[in-house]
């Protein structure tokens, strides 16, 4: 097949959707010819500059956005709005068996809507959590009314990754014998090579002995790393060998943070690191005793499986998607998002090293269940699927 994966944006501080797209066109460029389209929007190396590439077996082609000054301001930033792109999906999209979407609210979407109906070729999509309307309500109950409700009726398939994301599209419409669950996968052999134990420790001037908390992921309020910072400073009176770190890019909240952990005293106890990619990343993870994901609201969470993978322990709250997969097994799963409630989860990880030791051997058989090759063959019998019923 000639499959054609479609994101607005392709560059790490993305987040999660970047990881998914790179992992799963890894795996089916062994298979299939893959050509991913989207926009240089975060990408410093291309700089607004259309750009094209070979990658791990499939085409990367980074198309300019229009307006570009605007993009910086906000006014069209999040519509990811690239003329360039919408003329290379007009003259281009026919020539391919499949389009998968992983946005739904954005300017990609709706050309792909439209040529794809044009041109009957059928199109998969995926929101990776992008459908409930928080914040900016307005301008995504507009954009429903005209545009979303099209690009998710039009879909041949929509991809849930959880329950909870099965739940958001049937209140959106969507006919149950369209919604396919596939939690997102991970490349394994990325993680047969893990760094040494102190790299990161030795790094940042942290001590051999002091343990870490960690949390990895964009510094938003959604995120829940106020409630982390609130509950780390009740640990820190029980403990004194303990570190919190923030690793993350900012995304607006960076600024309240600080001024959280200012006026609870704990500067010399939170150590923020700024984004960290590839091996650093990696090392964070090897290092730290115990990672956290406090989500008020969160689809899935790569982050936690990431963290699996180096055998790290994990809790994380049951706002998270990924939760519904990994309760009573590998990670403690905090019933509320209360800072009080993580407190104490988070003290007997700390502690209890006969709990970290289970918690390695039962990740084992578990993230099996999650590599990208079982992810993409499920993938590719949604393609299959829809390709045929096309015909």
């Amino acid at each position: 097949m000639r499959i054609l994966q479609v994101i607005p944006v392709f560059s790490d501080p993305f987040g999660g959707p970047v990881t998914v797209v790179r992992s799963i066109s890894k795996e089916l460029a062994k298979r299939h010819e893959v050509v991913v389209y989207t926009t240089t929007a975060l990408d410093p190396k291309h700089d607004f500059s259309p750009g094209e590439e070979e990658v791990d077996g499939y085409r990367v082609v980074c198309f300019p956005r229009t307006f570009r000054q605007l993009c910086y301001t906000g006014v069209f930033g999040t519509l990811s709005l690239s003329l360039d792109m919408m003329k290379a999906l007009k003259e281009n999209l026919k020539d391919f068996d499949i389009v998968h979407c992983h946005s739904w609210q954005q300017f990609p979407d709706v050309v792909v809507c439209h040529y794809a109906t044009k041109y009957v070729v059928p199109y998969v999509l995926q929101t990776h959590g992008s459908i409930p309307r928080i914040g900016k309500k307005f301008r995504k109950i507009t954009y429903d009314v005209i545009f979303g409700h099209r690009v998710l009726n039009s879909a041949s398939k929509v991809i849930a990754l959880s329950q909870v994301e099965v739940e958001q599209y049937r209140q959106m419409g969507v006919p149950e014998e369209k919604i396919a669950i596939i939690p997102n996968g991970i490349d394994l052999s990325e993680y047969a090579d893990l760094p040494p134990k102190g790299c990161f420790k030795k790094k940042f001037g942290i001590k051999e002995d002091e343990r870490i908390v960690l949390y990895l992921a964009r510094i938003h309020k959604i995120k829940g790393v106020d409630i982390l910072v609130r509950a780390f400073a009740n640990v820190i009176k029980k403990l004194d060998d303990v570190r919190l770190v923030v690793v993350g890019p900012d995304d607006g909240y960076l600024g309240e943070l600080e001024t959280l952990i200012k006026a609870l005293k704990m500067e010399n106890n939170v150590l923020i690191a700024g984004p960290l990619y590839g091996r650093d990343k990696l090392e964070a993870y090897v290092d730290a005793d115990v990672y956290v994901l406090p989500s008020r609201y969160e689809i899935f969470g790569m982050t936690v499986l990431e963290s699996v993978a180096c055998g790290t322990p994990v809790i994380l709250t049951g706002n998270c998607g990924i939760a519904e997969y990994f309760r009573d097994k590998t990670g403690l799963v905090v019933k509320t998002d209360s800072p009080s409630n993580l407190q104490g989860t988070l003290l007997e990880m700390l502690i209890n090293r006969e709990k970290q030791k289970d918690f390695r051997e039962s990740c084992k058989p578990v993230i099996q269940k999650f590599s990208i090759s079982e992810t993409v063959s499920k993938l590719e019998k949604v393609y299959e699927k829809v390709v045929t019923q096309s015909l």
